[in-house]
């Protein structure tokens, strides 16, 4: 009766530690498929007036990432303009604008905000500058 009992008790810790290496396989591999990054690329803008700021299409993941629930971590930028013709220049997510102070860069100023919001950028010219094509506009967004 007594190697019966051990018998069992130790297939049911065999089980038990079966489900708990599994129940953390599944925990580990969701956190590993909720870190990552997606990037995109939008169409330049036209900047024509100092008053009035354009912004860019909505940037958004790509149909199909896995980022429900995520936040972001860091985004880089980048975006090309002529040098001789500097134009005000902001990354928005629908909860803030951080001004931007290069044509390239990274920033964490948007870190912990919802990754599903659409990001843009926008630019203004200073007064009396005359138009600007902004083009080459792209994010890489980082994310947890």
């Amino acid at each position: 009766m007594l190697a019966d009992f051990k018998v069992a008790t130790c297939k049911a810790d065999r089980l038990l530690k079966s489900v708990l290496i599994v129940a953390l396989s599944v925990i580990a591999m969701r956190v590993y498929a909720a870190t990552g990054s997606w990037s995109s690329e939008v169409p330049s803008v036209l900047v024509a007036m100092s008053d009035r700021a354009v912004s860019s299409q909505p940037i958004q993941p790509p149909a199909g990432a896995p980022v429900e629930n995520a936040a972001i971590e860091r985004i880089h930028w980048r975006f090309q303009m002529p040098v001789n013709a500097p134009v005000n220049a902001w990354l928005c997510h629908p909860e803030q604008c951080v001004p931007l102070t290069a044509m390239r860069g990274s920033t964490t100023a948007l870190a912990g905000k919802s990754v599903n919001g659409p990001l843009y950028l926008r630019f203004a010219l200073t007064p009396g500058q005359r138009p600007v094509r902004v083009q080459g506009l792209q994010v890489i967004v980082n994310y947890q």
